[in-house]
């Protein structure tokens, strides 16, 4: 009696065999047809990963839990699944940056965050924390950074006078360290790599408008020279990554943006100015206000960024701004017609190696990228100052 009882426990062994070593090959299929453009998800055990891989947040996907699975195809629907793809926010949880996390997240996305937390904030990103799309790293970017990625958006450096004049060595690494270990990781993961660069590049320019064939006209030795030529060096590094390294680069010269989550108190004009007006101060004018600014909506800026990103062969950098000009003094009257008649204009004198004119040229943007900017800056304004007089009213005013 007892052979047969043995053969029958022979034959259910077998066939429980046969049966997870299905599981296992449909659920190996089923990881890679929800993450079709991320990294390929071995069908062996969760063991066989890299260390690179296994910290980079993926899910990992290991049979039998078919539930498992089940669960993540729930995330988005299937249009959004399709072309998903995952993605680094170096300076996501900043202002231009977590408007850009918030675009990409929409778009079924899975997202890594990067940010040492010195001028962004997290609450820029909190519905996303509950997310098994989104990820968070607080790290500095001139530290090396070890995940797996398809497109990288490197936006880390500040950005405003207050931030990057505070510590201007911090400010340089960042731009080169930061620059040069982004590109490291893109070169190792063969991610699509764009940098946000500035108009700041075309110091006190010469032409007008700006051209992106224009090389600049900036002291480099002045206090602001530790951003301008920051960011002069960091494209230089791009370049130098896509000759000797076949990166796949992507560089935009983004002109004066504004919206939702900046910081009150950055030393920007236009935050200077909706800031006061909501406090009723007077509205302070850097020397005669005929110098001029164009001012782009941050929405429009995120969407040309995600354009030049996703748009094949694209040489050179490109200029991402409303070409519409104004002169600091037309932007007080516009912030005292939307926020505040009642209050007045001081003026003081003007910040050393001060621009006296800013204005973008944006043919390339257009028929390269098929961008153009759409929000009014009257209609722009509203919505920021909505933004800053609820942050006012709950003492949230950052620095």
């Amino acid at each position: 009696m007892r052979i047969p009882v043995l053969i029958a426990v022979l034959l259910l062994v077998s066939s429980f065999v046969v049966t997870s070593s299905t599981v296992t090959e449909h659920s190996a299929v089923s990881a890679q047809e929800r993450y079709p453009t991320g990294p390929r998800l071995p069908s062996s055990s969760s063991d066989d990963l890299s260390p690179a891989f296994r910290s980079s947040g993926v899910p990992i996907l290991d049979a039998p839990e078919e539930e498992k699975v089940h669960d993540v195809s729930k995330l988005d629907p299937p249009n959004r699944r399709k072309n998903k793809k995952r993605i680094l926010v170096t300076g996501g949880a900043g202002f231009i940056g977590s408007h850009l996390v918030d675009r990409l997240m929409d778009e079924g996305n899975m997202v890594i965050v990067v940010d040492s937390l010195f001028t962004g904030k997290k609450s820029n990103l909190e519905r996303h924390f509950s997310n098994p799309r989104f990820e968070f790293i607080r790290q500095d970017v001139i530290e090396p950074l070890y995940v797996e990625v398809d497109q990288i958006y490197h936006l880390a450096c500040p950005a405003s006078p207050i931030h990057y004049k505070y510590n201007p060595i911090h400010t340089l690494k960042t731009s080169f360290m930061g620059t040069y270990n982004m590109l490291g990781l893109a070169k190792r993961t063969h991610a699509r790599f764009l940098i946000t660069s500035t108009s700041e590049v075309y110091g006190d320019p010469l032409i007008h408008p700006q051209v992106e064939e224009y090389w600049g006209n900036v002291n480099p030795i002045g206090e602001r020279s530790c951003y301008d030529e920051g960011k002069r060096v960091a494209e230089t590094l791009c370049y130098d990554f896509k000759r000797q390294n076949g990166v796949d680069i992507r560089i935009a010269r983004i002109f004066n943006t504004y919206g939702p989550r900046m910081a009150l108190n950055d030393g920007r004009v236009v935050s200077n100015f909706v800031g006061q007006a909501i406090r009723r101060e007077e509205l302070t004018v850097q020397g005669t206000g005929n110098q001029t600014r164009s001012f782009c909506y941050v929405s429009d800026q995120v969407d040309g960024l995600i354009r030049l990103m996703n748009t094949e062969d694209v040489e050179g950098p490109v200029n991402i701004g409303n070409p519409t000009e104004f002169t600091i003094k037309e932007l007080a009257d516009v912030v005292k017609e939307v926020v505040e008649p009642r209050v007045d204009v001081t003026y003081t004198p003007l910040t050393p190696d001060d621009p006296k004119q800013r204005k973008p040229d944006i043919t390339k943007a257009q028929s390269k990228i098929g961008w153009n900017p759409t929000v009014e800056l009257r209609d722009g304004l509203k919505l920021m100052a909505l933004d800053f007089k609820e942050r006012i009213k709950n003492g949230d005013e950052g620095w």
